[in-house]
């Protein structure tokens, strides 16, 4: 896999060969590229050990640094994922926080790594973005009580 000039660091205790795999198995246009070991002893690692490996989640380049504990990732980032339909969105969902992960609120869920994700129906995306403010008012409402996204109560209040 050819890098990108721009491509997003994710830092892992350990285990970075382990989420790029996962994350390869659970979602399309999603592979698994080359690993580079630690040339010497460092910190996080002895030499030959896993430092990095490259893979792609859905076509968005990254690479996955070991780079040992004390680092946690927070709410500031997370994979944004729009489903077209309720079996995609409980296919991620269930997936994530069936291998390890959390479920949180509004369709964000995180994985046993502790990266975030949001499970957006592209529904509730068209609801918010859309020129009738009343129905965005009422799907933004009813996914505030949600944890996973439910698109028949958001396509019924939608409707009114």
């Amino acid at each position: 896999m050819k890098l990108a000039k721009n491509t997003i660091c994710l830092w892992y205790d350990r285990d970075a060969v382990e989420a790029a795999k996962f994350y390869a198995e659970t979602f399309p246009d999603s592979t698994v590229g080359a690993m580079h070991r630690a040339p010497s002893d460092n910190p996080s690692s002895k030499e030959g050990d896993v430092l990095t490996v490259e893979f792609t989640v859905m076509g968005i380049h990254c690479i996955g640094l070991n780079g040992g504990p004390g680092v946690e990732h927070n709410w500031a980032f997370s994979f944004q994922v729009a489903t077209e339909d309720q079996t995609e969105t409980d296919r991620y969902w269930n997936a994530i926080v069936a291998a390890g992960g959390q479920e949180s609120q509004c369709g964000w869920c995180k994985d046993r790594w502790g990266i975030n994700w949001q499970i957006t129906p592209t529904i509730l995306t068209k609801a918010f973005t859309g020129s009738d403010r009343a129905a965005a008012k009422r799907a933004f409402d009813a996914m505030m009580t949600m944890k996973k996204i439910d698109i028949a109560e958001i396509e019924a209040v939608i409707r009114g």
